[in-house]
């Protein structure tokens, strides 16, 4: 398989995956109680065409890192305005809370949350550096789509972008299964538990997750949507997502991987989550990354032969050329030079 037939096939998994959720979403409101806001997928889903179309023109011009950049782009915008109405379904399940037992999780691992709030309001400037980094998640994915393009790691790029739709979809999942409204809303935080910073959540996402679960709130919508999933850490898995996908541009790997380490450090206060989603946040990145690894370079196969490959115990084996399959050129990338790289 070439590199042009990989990145082909990448972007119909990816495109697929998105089209899936919205057709999800769309259910939820046909056969349920849910009402979308169509004003605000407005301009997330005109920018996503004209991006679409401008990645056409640099493809016929055989521009693949422009048209790579753009079509990327295009996708990194759409995904999370069909994902976050998903979350909001997926937590109108109302199952019983998990906070108590996360908390009990910290305490267990000797890690004491309040404590860590109360480090923070001791050190105001040392938070407003945690703040910044917590606030650069999105600047941050944009960043990385043009690095990777510009740089001709195209492959790579569609890896990073399947592992993180893996990753929000199995937070989801596993938010639905074992909800919990996060520590502001636990231990009933207010202002005066935090008079020297200010917290980039807060427990501004409360009104919401409630609403959600006790029926008075049935809105989706993209732009403008609340985060509200505690465990896993969607924040964490990301920063993680971002240090594998920026790995291979050396002269910016240091400083992404400097940068997240921050941000995920700064989960706990300015995201609301307890340590014990911070660390779901890592396995679930690991977890993701092979898994998209794996399933972009497959051969041509079924569903059933991505779960057979999965499930395999070695990378190498999955990864390894087929008889028939044709060489890639020297320069070409493949997923194994991905997954040892990261």
């Amino acid at each position: 398989m070439t590199d042009d037939d990989q990145l082909r096939r990448a972007d119909r998994l990816i495109w697929s995956l998105i089209a899936i959720i919205a057709g999800m979403v769309v259910a939820a409101c046909v056969l349920g109680s849910f009402h979308i806001e169509w004003a605000s997928f407005r301009a997330v889903s005109i920018a996503s065409l004209l991006l679409c179309a401008a990645s056409s023109f640099y493809s016929a011009r055989k521009d693949s890192k422009a048209a790579s950049a753009l079509l990327c782009t295009a996708q990194f915008a759409l995904f999370p305005a069909v994902a976050a109405p998903l979350s909001y379904i997926a937590a109108s399940a109302a199952l019983p809370l998990w906070d108590e037992t996360f908390a009990s999780w910290d305490r267990g691992l000797g890690l004491d949350w309040m404590a860590w709030l109360t480090a923070m309001n001791h050190h105001s400037g040392l938070h407003g550096i945690f703040a910044f980094a917590y606030s650069s998640f999105l600047p941050q994915a944009a960043i990385v789509i043009v690095a990777l393009a510009l740089t001709g790691h195209l492959l790579h790029l569609r890896l990073y972008i399947a592992s993180f739709i893996l990753a929000a979809l199995l937070t989801i999942a596993v938010s639905a299964v074992l909800p919990a409204q996060g520590v502001w809303g636990y231990f009933q935080l207010s202002s005066e538990n935090y008079p020297a910073i200010t917290p980039v959540t807060r427990e501004l996402h409360l009104h919401v997750f409630r609403g959600l679960r006790d029926g008075t709130f049935r809105d989706l919508i993209a732009q403008g949507a609340e985060g509200i999933i505690t465990f896993p850490s969607l924040h964490t898995a990301g920063g993680f997502l971002f240090i594998f996908a920026m790995w291979p541009v050396r002269y910016l790997r240091w400083i992404f991987a400097l940068l997240n380490l921050t941000m995920i450090a700064a989960t706990p206060v300015d995201g609301g989550h307890y340590f014990s989603d911070v660390i779901a946040g890592i396995g679930v990145a690991i977890l993701c990354w092979i898994a998209a690894a794996r399933i972009l370079s497959a051969p041509q196969h079924t569903a059933e032969q991505i779960v057979e490959i999965s499930l395999s115990p070695s990378i190498a084996a999955d990864l390894s050329p087929q008889p028939n399959e044709a060489k890639p050129a020297p320069n070409a990338e493949s997923a194994s030079r991905v997954v040892a790289q990261a």
